[in-house]
């Protein structure tokens, strides 16, 4: 088959545009495309990119794709030619049945910036289906006595196609005595009536057998046939008669299956056989066969199988009434099914982003249709979510909604957030659903490193062994991942004189501080290191303190070699090490950190010595004139 395409922009005169958070909602234009049913998967329909104005490779890189309310994927988008294609076969009567024309909205969705264009596929009808009997041989019993221009009404055929191709037209086979007229029953439905034109005699004919031809309007015109088998019979006078011509009931959609829905009634004044009536359904489809079942005595029309206002709101019976003579009437029975709101609204998720970067500004989260199946107020919904997240629902065109950022986040606040969207329907009862999702916070380097004390003390003897460990600094960073990893450095000192690289060393991963050589009190009481932490640029100050103890003098005791170092700890108090009265001082240096950058203290302490100490006390402090027992820098 060779496939036809139609592609048409509808334009309407009223142009609006619905613009909020960087989203475009494209309602001034609504895109019609044209396509037969049963042409071929893969059949190209439309270019997207001409028809939105867009550059194919714009097109593609504003992510776009096809969004509809079917659960089958008929339509497929090629984001880098802009190509929409027919992902699969139609079948318009499976899609739509009798419902023309056949409409299958469906979204362009945009995804950057967000925009949203609605459009429809229009899927034609092609003469597939022949005219089908569902009785293939009809029965008429018809009294010798019936005069010429009598109509007896026959099954009418059924046809799956619509418009043109749809019935048209009945014929019976060429013979002497009937002729078929068509009428039209005003709901689309054309009935054959069979019109007698000459007196039938049953002593010259008992029966006849008819061929009833049904025609369809496609061209070439598809048909269905029948048989029609008359039977003369003698006279029975009356026929039967029903109370009401028209039944019009009203059933709700939730009516168990055995319910009544109506009882039809018809009387007949003849007696005997000829008076007993027997109801059946007369022309009924397949749909209302397995509807709906009608007791042949007593005219009671049950439910057969359950009730669905979202498929089907009305149905149109034909219930007929015969005698035991041959003789029938008919009525109509009109059902009209009511909505109950038996359907929750149901959230269909375009698109979802997470996680979203902290300190960004207003960001779209989600984004998503609410629909209900119901009709009326049962189909009218509300959408919330709760109050006390730093998120907003946005509400826009065709039931969508956005989920926003209400402000920036704070991950070291909160690392996710679980959000209940909750979509309520104004029906009675009413009916909720609820759709869970987790937004995820992903970390920024937006907090410094810190240390876990504001000052660090740190002692150390004189005559240390190399590689020391002489103490530890230690500083956190709130961020999470690689922004939360510390480095620790030494700054170079304030005094380019130190030699600060060869006295002390710092470990980068774990802050640990190490004396690099041994340490003579003499040459070097104190020095300056500044610590830098290294993912946030904070620097810290600190001193090292150094604890030195003058083991030996100055005298000939000591260059003769005679000095010895004790183990173990040193106490605090006057020592004699040589025995000749030689006494050691004990002094410390405190470093002071503060948390800003403009303020270190460095003190030197005062020494720890008794009074007869004191004359080499002040040779001490001689000796560095720059010293003094409390500096600040």
């Amino acid at each position: 088959m060779e496939a036809r395409v139609v592609r048409t922009v509808k334009k309407r005169q009223v142009l609006f545009l619905c613009v909020f958070l960087g989203v475009s909602w494209a309602g001034a234009e609504q895109l019609r495309y044209f396509v037969e049913e049963e042409t071929e998967r893969g059949t190209f329909l439309a270019n997207l990119a001409n028809d939105l104005g867009l550059g194919v490779g714009e097109l593609s890189a504003r992510g776009p794709r096809i969004v509809s309310d079917q659960n089958m994927p008929f339509l497929l988008l090629d984001p880098l030619t802009g190509h929409l294609l027919l992902n699969e076969k139609l079948d318009r009567e499976e899609l739509c049945g009798p419902t023309e024309p056949c409409v299958l909205p469906f979204q362009l969705l945009l995804e950057k910036p967000l925009q949203i264009f609605r459009a429809e596929l229009w899927v034609r009808d092609i003469n597939d289906h022949s005219p089908v009997f569902l009785d293939r041989e009809i029965t008429l019993k018809i009294l010798e006595s019936t005069t010429p221009g009598a109509a007896f009404l026959l099954e009418s055929a059924q046809d799956s196609d619509v418009g043109t191709n749809n019935l048209r037209n009945y014929t019976i086979s060429p013979n002497a005595y009937f002729r078929i007229t068509v009428h039209d029953s005003g709901e689309g439905i054309i009935y054959p009536e069979l019109v007698l034109d000459r007196v039938l005699d049953r002593e010259e004919v008992l029966e006849l057998t008819l061929t009833l031809t049904a025609l369809d309007g496609g061209s070439p015109a598809r048909s269905g046939t029948a048989l029609v088998r008359i039977l003369v019979l003698d006279i029975n006078d009356n026929i039967p008669e029903f109370v009401q011509s028209l039944y019009k009931v009203q059933v709700p959609e939730n009516s168990p299956v055995g319910s009544l829905v109506v009882t039809v009634s018809a009387r007949d004044l003849d007696t005997g056989s000829n008076g007993e009536i027997v109801y059946a359904f007369f022309y009924a489809t397949e749909r209302i066969l397995k509807t709906f079942q009608i007791n042949p005595t007593s005219g009671n029309l049950h439910l057969k199988a359950a009730l669905n206002y979202e498929e089907m709101q009305t149905y149109t019976l034909t219930i007929q009434a015969k005698d035991g003579g041959g003789l029938s009437g008919k009525c109509t029975v009109m059902v009209q099914v009511t909505d109950i709101n038996d359907n929750p609204p149901e959230l269909l998720m375009s698109s979802f982003t997470s996680p979203i970067k902290e300190n960004s500004p207003e960001t779209v989260v989600a984004v998503f249709r609410i629909r209900d199946r119901d009709s009326g107020n049962n189909a009218k919904t509300v959408c919330s979510i709760p109050d006390d997240l730093p998120f907003v629902l946005k509400p826009s065109i065709e039931n969508y909604y956005t989920l926003v950022t209400e402000s920036p986040l704070d991950r070291e606040k909160r690392v996710e957030y679980n959000i209940t969207i909750t979509v309520t329907d104004m029906g009675t009862p009413r009916l909720k659903t609820e759709h869970n999702i987790t937004v995820l916070v992903s970390d920024v380097n937006d907090n410094a490193p810190a240390f876990t004390q504001a000052s660090y003390t740190l002692r150390v003897r004189e005559n240390n062994s190399p590689a020391l460990h002489i103490g530890t600094v230690s500083a956190t960073d709130t961020d999470a991942g690689a922004n939360a990893q510390v480095t620790y450095s030494l700054l170079p000192p304030a005094d380019p004189h130190v030699p600060l690289a060869s006295l002390v060393s710092i470990n980068a991963d774990n802050g640990h501080l190490f004396a690099l050589r041994s340490l003579d009190y003499e040459a070097l009481r104190a020095f300056e290191f500044r610590v830098g932490a290294s993912v946030s640029s904070l620097f810290l100050f600190s001193v090292l303190v150094f604890v030195a103890v003058r083991l030996c003098g100055r005298g000939g005791a000591a260059r003769a070699g005679r000095c010895s170092v004790p183990e173990g700890p040193f106490p605090g108090h006057l020592v004699d090490v040589s025995g000749t009265g030689t006494l050691s001082h004990s002094y410390q240096y405190q470093v002071r950190l503060r948390g800003d950058l403009g303020t270190s203290e460095f003190k030197f302490l005062k020494p720890i010595i008794p009074n007869l100490a004191s004359q080499s006390i002040g040779r001490e402090v001689e000796e560095y004139p720059s010293y003094r027992n409390d500096s600040s820098f």
